[in-house]
């Protein structure tokens, strides 16, 4: 299936960790109950120092934001193994994250959830692209292009994981290729994710 997403950059650097994607106070919101998903989205990086990031992911009052990509160094998504971390980013409307490398357990849980794409760039990035920067990565080609400038990053290639994530997550994909029988519908927040760590918070 051919995948090219399309949108706005925001752009963080190193070590984002989960309290900063979304604070622990937060945790207690349930993905499964569409109207807790939805403010999950409204607090997605809101840890975030305000002296480093003027520029808020989620503008004040909403629930979604106006970026579709979220761009990032080393080691996003490290800390704590909490999976609201890349659904509070899916519920805000992003789709995918391309960083220099994530911590294995939200790479895990992104694609478990199915909310976002997790994408490793093969150079740093993060120094290039600017907030607002219009951008188009191609799952296909393993690209990410600045429309202005049209400048060219590879991508490494999702493998395994990227029909996971388009089915929808784990319980999804395993539902749609006969391994567990389907049974009514199913929301890709639903929690049901993989064996992980144990959380620490």
């Amino acid at each position: 299936m051919s995948k090219v997403i399309h949108g706005k950059a925001y752009v963080v650097r190193d070590n984002i960790d989960t309290d900063q994607i979304i604070p622990a106070q937060y945790l207690t919101l349930v993905p499964t109950i569409p109207e807790e998903y939805e403010k999950l989205g409204g607090y997605a990086l809101c840890g975030l120092p305000k002296d480093q990031y003027p520029t808020r992911y989620i503008p004040e009052g909403q629930t979604k934001g106006p970026y579709t990509i979220v761009i990032a160094g080393r080691n996003f998504g490290c800390g704590s193994s909490r999976e609201h971390a890349p659904i509070a980013l899916g519920a805000a409307g992003c789709e995918a994250v391309v960083a220099e490398s994530f911590a294995r357990i939200f790479f895990r849980n992104s694609v478990a959830t199915g909310e976002l794409y997790p994408v490793e760039s093969t150079t740093r990035i993060c120094e290039t692209i600017r907030t607002g920067d219009e951008i188009e990565l191609d799952l296909d080609a393993n690209t990410l292009k600045i429309l202005k400038s049209s400048k060219v990053f590879a991508t490494k290639s999702l493998g395994d994981a990227r029909p996971v994530i388009d089915a929808g997550g784990l319980f999804d994909f395993a539902r749609q290729s006969g391994m567990i029988q389907a049974q009514g519908n199913h929301s890709k927040a639903t929690g049901e994710l993989a064996a992980k760590e144990p959380a620490d918070d």
